[in-house]
């Protein structure tokens, strides 16, 4: 349970340590690893949360790939292996809308990487075997995965994981990313200083954000997304489905596409009044 729920965050200080326990109101703790007592907001995306995969320096792909949401890189326009972009996504080869994205990207990488952590490690942190519960986790040099790592939500469905690699993420063969008790893929994110590997067949949940490159090997699935800031992607055969998260109110363009030509028409209060209620058929929340 959170503490804001029961008591106004002036007054929690004041409350004796008794008093927390016998309220329920102590922090939860998970292979050692206390709950976050007050939720992390999640990290703002901007137009690349429309974005499977995204990359600064192109795209390759090997085999079958499909992805649930648009491609796009920016600067370098290549895009090799046609990956099927399942509708409505798109292809964005150094457009304006991947080149937007990218802005949005370096905003949310800066974002993520200014987080206060809950748990810093020291050095390179295997996490598989591990449970987590809402936080930030902090590593100086690099982060993997062997086996199953758990992200329990507690029952809280906008709790929200952040993952501060300094160097590198690697996913060794067949492990996987499980969510539980609410966990939402679209809540959780990984903050790489240098490049992130998928290893060949693992299940991976959440978005990368990585500076340099992003390698999904052989039948990786992500339930979330890819964004590489300045360097390529490569594919082999992936399923990479974007998450679709409920957005923040800033949807930039929801009046300016009606044609100049439509000055009302006072008189005419018929039935073609669809902008009031077309204008927010935002996205329906779903879970990873």
């Amino acid at each position: 349970m959170r503490l804001q729920s029961f008591v106004p965050k002036r007054f929690a200080a004041a409350l004796p340590v008794g008093l927390i326990i016998l309220l329920g109101l102590a922090p939860t703790f998970v292979d050692g690893v206390p709950s976050a007592a007050v939720g992390e907001a999640p990290v703002g995306l901007g137009t690349a949360g429309s974005f499977g995969v995204l990359a600064g320096a192109g795209v390759t792909n090997t085999g079958p790939t499909i992805i649930n949401g648009d491609l796009g890189t920016c600067p370098t326009p290549a895009i090799t292996g046609s990956p099927v972009v399942l509708p409505p996504g798109h292809i964005h080869a150094n457009d304006a809308v991947a080149c937007r994205a990218k802005l949005d990207l370096t905003t949310a990488f800066d974002d993520a990487a200014g987080r206060a952590p809950t748990k810093s490690y020291a050095g390179p942190t295997e996490l598989g075997g591990l449970t987590l519960t809402p936080g930030v986790y902090e590593t100086p040099t690099s982060f993997a995965i062997t086996g199953t790592l758990t992200l329990n939500a507690l029952g809280d469905p906008q709790a929200v994981f952040i993952f501060q690699a300094g160097s590198t993420l690697i996913t060794a063969t067949d492990s996987r990313v499980m969510v539980i008790n609410g966990a939402d893929a679209c809540n959780v994110f990984w903050q790489v200083g240098s490049a992130a590997t998928l290893g060949v067949g693992s299940t991976f949940v959440g978005t990368i954000l990585a500076l340099d490159s992003i390698d999904a090997l052989t039948n990786t699935t992500v339930h979330g997304r890819l964004l590489a800031r300045n360097a390529a992607i490569r594919l082999d055969s992936n399923t990479v489905t974007a998450a679709v998260c409920a957005t923040s109110p800033t949807s930039s363009t929801p009046e300016s596409t009606a044609p100049d030509d439509s000055t009302p028409d006072d008189s005419t209060p018929d039935d073609s009044t669809p902008d009031d209620s077309t204008a927010e058929p935002t996205s329906a929340p779903t879970t990873a």
